[in-house]
């Protein structure tokens, strides 16, 4: 019996985005827990400046509970933003889309919070009353629904300008005047345009390509740069004799492969020159080797 294949390496965790990845969840993180005090902080002295009969531990369960639920909503936020990006061309296909999401967002996070609150409420010995549903449901939307597009606003300004810093490519296209210097729907060269300055960058000279959402990143001598286009429209203007598509999010330089490595699962691992391993699915196994010379 074959002993069960251990797990596909990831390419890119690089010290780098292991430090994003924490900025990221550190951020929101950092971010859910002083609006929660803060938060807490001044509806108690609310409470006790108009004399309320409200225990202390009251304001803090209903701040904390919306923080909660805030905090594990921003996942879902992220990811729909990442699959249903914001575009000037596009705003007024996805706008409706958003104000769905919006509508979801308030739902999850009206239920979740009223749970937790009735859970806390029980641990003390008393009730928690959320009041007429409707009504409530309608208020807590009026403040749901701008949390939300300050979530969407932080994301996609934290991705323009991460995309600013680390390079953004785009396609050549036709000259103004006079015959393009190289076929434009077999593309030789990639734009770059990085903090202010453009260079170009050879199609023989990345190394892998790899999906994220509405973008494709080309990942050149270490560096990414993020094309917006899906992999499919890549795949089709790529030299076929130079890249292959060897699984759903990922292509490759047939110049870059140093080893195919089989496994159990019928899948494989695509090992590169620069030691980089790269997932290949099982349906693009046969012919990359084929194609690669492995065969």
């Amino acid at each position: 019996m074959n002993a069960p294949s251990a797990p596909t390496p990831s390419p890119v965790p690089f010290r780098s985005h292991a430090r994003r990845r924490a900025f990221e969840i550190g951020f929101w993180v950092v971010t859910t827990l002083i609006n929660a005090v803060a938060n807490s902080v001044t509806v108690l002295m609310d409470i006790r400046r108009t004399r309320l009969d409200f225990g202390a531990w009251e304001p803090v369960t209903w701040e904390w509970s919306s923080a909660v639920l805030m905090l594990a909503l921003a996942p879902a936020v992220v990811w729909f933003t990442r699959r249903v990006p914001l575009h000037w061309d596009t705003w007024r296909r996805t706008l409706p889309l958003y104000v769905l999401a919006s509508l979801v967002f308030n739902l999850a996070h009206v239920l979740g919070m009223v749970a937790i609150r009735e859970v806390v409420y029980a641990a003390h010995g008393a009730e928690y009353d959320f009041g007429p549903w409707l009504e409530q449901l309608g208020y807590e939307y009026l403040k749901d629904v701008r949390s939300f597009a300050s979530m969407v606003v932080l994301v996609e300004g934290y991705r323009f300008i991460r995309r600013r810093l680390q390079g953004e490519a785009s396609l050549l296209g036709e000259p103004d005047e006079g015959p393009p210097v190289e076929p434009v729907e077999r593309p030789e060269r990639f734009l770059i345009r990085k903090l202010g300055r453009e260079f170009l960058v050879a199609a023989n000279d990345i190394e892998w390509l790899q999906a994220a959402g509405n973008y494709v990143n080309l990942r050149v001598r270490g560096h990414d740069y993020p094309l917006r286009c899906t992999m499919a429209t890549i795949e089709e203007r790529l030299d076929p004799s130079r890249f292959a598509r060897i699984h759903r999010s990922y292509m490759v330089n047939l110049g870059q492969v140093a080893s195919i490595e089989p496994l159990d699962t019928g899948d494989a691992r695509v090992h590169l020159s620069d030691g980089t391993v790269l997932p290949c699915s099982r349906r693009h196994r046969d012919a990359l080797r084929e194609r690669a010379g492995f065969a």
